[in-house]
């Protein structure tokens, strides 16, 4: 899958505005999935795992979008999420290349499916040293050519 956009170019700056042609983004935006996981918490851990990325990085929020009729909808992000997946070797092996390249990282570990709410969310991932969480999921953010590096091993999600 290309990271790009049909309708939208790209300024010196990086950013996207309308116009035709298509869009390189010098970022990308991946979700990795440990290939284990049921449907269900799949859709889960990725929407978790993305909530996060536009209150430390606002520049990958796009403007509002608006309906012919003027109804006002939220922005989203400005960039696709790609989505892969792999083995639980493959997501630790991953965080711990995210981390060493400083990358902007979300994590989700099995724990997260027992707890109901943000605070016991984040006491179950503190409880727990870096190299012994258990990753069933990590969202990585930032220069496209350091995240593919993270990817390695990874396949997109079918």
């Amino acid at each position: 899958m290309r990271n790009t956009y049909e309708t939208e170019t790209e300024t010196e700056s990086g950013t996207a505005v309308a116009g035709s042609a298509p869009v390189r983004f010098d970022t990308k935006v991946a979700v990795l999935l440990r290939d284990d996981l049921e449907s269900w918490q799949r859709l889960n851990v990725t929407a978790f795992l993305v909530s996060g990325l536009g209150t430390a990085v606002p520049e990958v929020i796009g403007e509002p979008y608006e309906d012919a009729d003027s109804t006002a909808y939220l922005p989203m992000l400005r960039q696709p999420v790609l989505v892969f997946e792999g083995a639980k070797e493959t997501v630790t092996a991953a965080h711990a290349r995210a981390l060493s390249r400083s990358l902007t990282t979300a994590v989700f570990t099995a724990d997260l499916f027992g707890t109901g709410n943000d605070r016991d969310n984040r006491a179950a991932v503190r409880a727990v040293g870096r190299d012994a969480l258990d990753l069933v999921g990590l969202a990585v953010y930032g220069p496209r050519n350091a995240v593919d590096k993270v990817l390695k091993g990874a396949r997109m999600h079918p």
